[in-house]
């Protein structure tokens, strides 16, 4: 009982985290389109996250091998931060769109949202299997918890970015040490870097 109540805990918290993660990217991406299609946006990337959750999970046992996936993945979130500043700094859209000021492509959004479930649908599944321990209802509890709270933090972090520039930037950095993390944990995986012992729980 014990043990299961720490499983418990872990998969709450590695939960809180990644699901934060996506939702932040979610919300940022979100927050450059009128609330019409706001919604759409946050809408296709709570479905894409609980799609490629349930890929992922089927698979869980392949995917702690697959390190060269990790470091893809940080590569294209860098791409990604990048493509964020340019949308809601550069071209200064934070505020609600106008006639003068056009909204970003809602495709390449969508596509956007959709990459970024992927990307860290895998990282939550790689968490959350690793701490349930064969357990496959502590897994289950895990993968659902973590599309509940993309799909409440989402329209959050939206509405906090479009309020607040501020903190579109705290959510760059986010993402970028999620980027960095998974690059460092693939290397990592494939020896071509080595780290401390204490410093492997962050990668």
């Amino acid at each position: 009982m014990l043990e299961e109540s720490i499983i418990l805990i872990q998969i709450i918290l590695i939960d809180v985290i990644m699901a934060a993660d996506n939702a932040i990217i979610i919300g940022m991406i979100a927050a450059n389109f009128a609330p019409k299609h706001r919604n759409q946006i946050i809408f296709w990337g709570v479905a894409g996250a609980l799609f490629f959750r349930i890929i992922f999970a089927f698979f869980a046992s392949y995917l702690f091998g697959f390190a060269y996936v990790k470091i893809l993945g940080g590569l294209l979130l860098v791409w990604i931060v990048n493509d964020l500043r340019r949308d809601l700094f550069d071209s200064k859209k934070i505020k609600s769109p106008t006639k003068i000021s056009k909204e970003p492509s809602y495709i390449q959004s969508v596509y956007k949202v959709l990459f970024a479930d992927l990307t860290l649908s895998f990282d939550n599944v790689i968490g959350v299997v690793g701490a349930a321990k064969n357990n496959i209802n502590l897994m289950l509890f895990g993968l659902f918890l973590s599309v509940v709270l993309v799909v409440t933090l989402a329209r959050f972090f939206a509405e906090k970015i479009k309020k607040h520039q501020w903190f579109g930037y705290l959510g760059l950095i986010v993402i970028l040490i999620v980027a960095i993390q998974l690059i460092i944990g693939g290397l990592v995986d494939l020896e071509i870097i080595s780290i401390n012992t204490n410093f492997k729980k962050f990668f």
